[in-house]
């Protein structure tokens, strides 16, 4: 399901989310072809209801989901007590190469993307926050439903 589902789903989640990625790095988990995980930073760009990732063509974290699509993605905390809040998604990511969505990720983009980046579109299937409140802990969780 794309980013949309989750602002319909659970529009306070979905703006959390976002303020989350918007607030710099993300951390985003692949499987290496031997099984292994693999972590990387990346920037997520977040427009017109969808997630996006560019990256370098030749990035390892590229190929692994172009293998296998799987992924799991952490927004950065502000500090060891986990300021800030914690978000965390997973899903799939599929490789586009449809120029009008490219140019929607380019718009939403914080930064100019080179022309040689791929593009990725990651799609959700679980979505979760914690936020630290002085001695309580708030969390919320949302996952895709079968229809």
């Amino acid at each position: 399901m794309s980013w949309n589902a989750l602002e319909t789903a659970d529009p306070d989640l979905a703006a959390f989310g976002l303020e989350r990625f918007s607030s710099g790095v993300a951390y985003l988990a692949t499987i290496r072809s031997d099984g292994g995980p693999r972590v990387h930073p990346v920037t997520p760009i977040i427009g017109e209801g969808r997630l996006f990732l560019f990256m370098e063509p030749s990035s390892p974290k590229g190929h692994d989901l172009q293998r296998d699509g799987r992924y799991a993605m952490h927004a950065a905390v502000k500090d060891s007590s986990g300021g800030g809040g914690e978000f965390f998604i997973s899903g799939r990511a599929r490789l586009l190469d449809d120029p009008a969505l490219r140019q929607v990720a380019a718009r939403a983009a914080s930064y100019a993307p080179a022309e040689r980046y791929v593009l990725f579109e990651l799609d959700l299937e679980h979505a979760s926050s914690t936020i630290y409140q002085e001695s309580n802990t708030v969390r919320r969780r949302w996952r895709i439903t079968s229809e």
